[in-house]
Order: structure tokens, then C-alpha cells, then sequence
């Protein structure tokens, strides 16, 4: 977490998530990680604060992304949902690919997260302005 995501705390929707403390799932490659997902569960919801996927197109983000849905059915989640910053169009790519729709754009929201975690970069991907919070979802089945 500290080398890929700049240390252990990241902000969502005004709210300082300390990974250490998460629940997470590891994804695994002949016995060597391949990523690692962190989330918390709260009142019916499933949020999952971050994905990383150590090599990109190798299936461990899905796997990891699909894991998490699983778990959150059976946990009686009836909704997956995530924060990501408007500079990530990966992510965004990803994420619809895989069933989340657009739930919100809370613009201008990163303004407040810095506040929280001053080191969050001004320009993200793609030398884009990183200033808006985009909240994907996926509702859930519930579990048989």
C-alpha cells in the first residue's frame, strides 16, 4: 500500500480509511500475490476502498473485483460501491466493463479530501486535474 498508493490512508467520500485496519483479499499467481482488495461492509453496503492489481490484464483485478461481490452477497450486502477520481479512466473502463454503473459525480470533492490527506496529487493520469470523486455501484442479488 505505501510504495503503490502512497501510504496506508485514502479518503472516500470524506472519510480517512486506515488499510491496515480493513479486511482485504489477496489474489494469487502460483502462490505469489497478484493483488490485494480491501473493503468494509456497513449497513447493507459493501464498499471496496482499494483495488490494485500488481500486473494489469492479467485477470487478478476481476477475480479480486468478483471475490468481493461474493462476499458481499452473502454477507447480506444488496450494494458494491467504490469511489475513484476523475482522472482514472482506467478504473472507470475497468470498473463498467465489469457490471458497476455511474452512481454519482461529487464534484469538486477532492478539494475536501486533501484537506484529510494533504499529499493526494493536483494532476493524476493522463495529466488531468484530479478534483472530483466518481462513485460507481453494483447492486446485488442476495444470496441462495
Amino acid at each position: 500500500m505505501r510504495d503503490r498508493w502512497g501510504g496506508t490512508i485514502v479518503v472516500s467520500r470524506g472519510r480517512l480509511h486506515d488499510t491496515d485496519r480493513l479486511e482485504g483479499l489477496v489474489a494469487e499467481d502460483a502462490g505469489r500475490p497478484a493483488g490485494l482488495l480491501t473493503y468494509r461492509i456497513d449497513a447493507g453496503e459493501c464498499e471496496i476502498v482499494t483495488l490494485d492489481a500488481l500486473v494489469r490484464g492479467a485477470g487478478a483485478g476481476t477475480a479480486l473485483l468478483q471475490a468481493a461481490a461474493d462476499l458481499a452477497r452473502r454477507a447480506g450486502c444488496r450494494r458494491l460501491w467504490l469511489i475513484t477520481t476523475n482522472d482514472n479512466l482506467d478504473a472507470l473502463r475497468f470498473y463498467q466493463r465489469r457490471g458497476l454503473t455511474l452512481a454519482a459525480v461529487h464534484a469538486r470533492a477532492v478539494e475536501a479530501s486533501r484537506r484529510l490527506k494533504p499529499g493526494i496529487p493536483q494532476v493524476g493520469e493522463h495529466g488531468i486535474l484530479i478534483r472530483d470523486e466518481i462513485e460507481l455501484e453494483r447492486w446485488l442479488e442476495p444470496a441462495e
